[in-house]
């Protein structure tokens, strides 16, 4: 209730804000139109701003989703391809927490699997703020990257593949029946940094359920207590989204909608090599300076998926007959 209460009046001081931002450009305008030249240029500039602000704040407004003000689980996995798959897998990684450290989020890492030579096996983070999993949900699916190979003594072109994974931070009133006999509970020393006593005891532990045969890991906390606590938070989050999954595939098929998951099906793709450009396969919106995407400029992206959805659900309930 209280952080509802929190994003509550968040908004409204947002609004506030805008209203006097008008007010502010209309004195403004009042001003020009009794001579002062210079008035119109600053109302032009806060117009400006304004319109910055407001679509910002359009932007939240369709973040309506059960979960969207949630925070956010995100896992990266690499796809095929050894050493370039997971170099590309830890260049995600870093991608994704820039563009979290821009927003403000706070982020812990919570397992990571470094790779053989380079880059990593996989990696599992947990984002908190308003609207993370909102926001971060637009990222996930198959990304594609295509380079001279950094690795290759022949400098020849390689294309890698690897995937994120975007999970809500379930809430402790939200059921997800988990049986022991469907889990395996392993448990292991810690491979990372943390002092002495995380690389001296079996601390890191790492849960697989049977039945769908998802695997979660932790080691980033000091004990096997804390680890567990984690990684089973971790696991109710995943089974929770793998049920939304099967229930919005139930959908597509009723709808005639269908869509691959798999590492030829990639939402986007980043060329370095032969030109520089980075585009989204489900909005079209592209960016010619791979780099600064790179480095974790995604707004752009994030804010164009957010709105084809939007539309996709204005369209469907258009389309539904009436009472459905």
């Amino acid at each position: 209730m209280l952080r509802e209460r929190s994003s509550i009046q968040g908004k409204l001081g947002r609004m506030r804000k805008l209203t006097d931002g008008v007010e502010e450009v209309t004195l403004y305008l009042d001003m020009a139109a009794d001579g002062e030249e210079d008035a119109l240029v600053e109302a032009d500039a806060r117009l400006a701003a304004l319109e910055v602000e407001a679509g910002r704040f359009e932007l939240e407004r369709m973040l309506g989703g059960e979960h969207d003000a949630s925070n956010a689980i995100v896992e990266i996995h690499p796809g095929a391809g050894g050493v370039e798959a997971q170099d590309w897998a830890e260049m995600l990684l870093r991608m994704v927490l820039r563009w979290c450290e821009r927003r403000g989020y706070k982020t812990t890492l919570v397992d990571q699997i470094p790779g053989e030579g380079a880059g990593i096996k996989s990696a599992t983070f947990t984002v908190e703020g308003e609207n993370a999993y909102g926001y971060l949900k637009a990222e996930a699916g198959v990304h594609r990257l295509v380079r001279i190979s950094p690795f290759d003594a022949n400098a020849r072109r390689q294309t890698s593949f690897a995937a994120i994974l975007v999970s809500p931070e379930i809430d402790e009133d939200i059921q997800i029946e988990i049986r022991d006999e469907d889990l395996r509970i392993d448990t292991y020393r810690s491979s990372g940094a943390g002092g002495q006593h995380v690389n001296k005891t079996d601390s890191a532990v790492r849960f697989t359920h049977l039945p769908t045969g998802i695997v979660v890991a932790c080691q980033n906390e000091r004990s096997q207590h804390k680890n567990r606590a984690m990684a089973m938070k971790i696991l109710r989050s995943r089974l929770y989204e793998l049920e939304l999954e099967k229930q919005r595939e139930r959908k597509d098929q009723i709808t005639g909608v269908k869509r691959e998951i798999n590492f030829g099906s990639q939402i986007r793709s980043y060329v370095l090599h032969p030109y520089r450009m980075v585009k989204d396969h489900r909005t079209n919106h592209e960016v010619g300076n791979a780099d600064a995407v790179l480095d974790g400029d995604l707004d752009g992206f994030i804010e164009a998926e957010l709105l084809r959805r939007a539309g996709e659900g204005e369209a469907a309930a258009a389309a539904a007959p009436p009472g459905a």
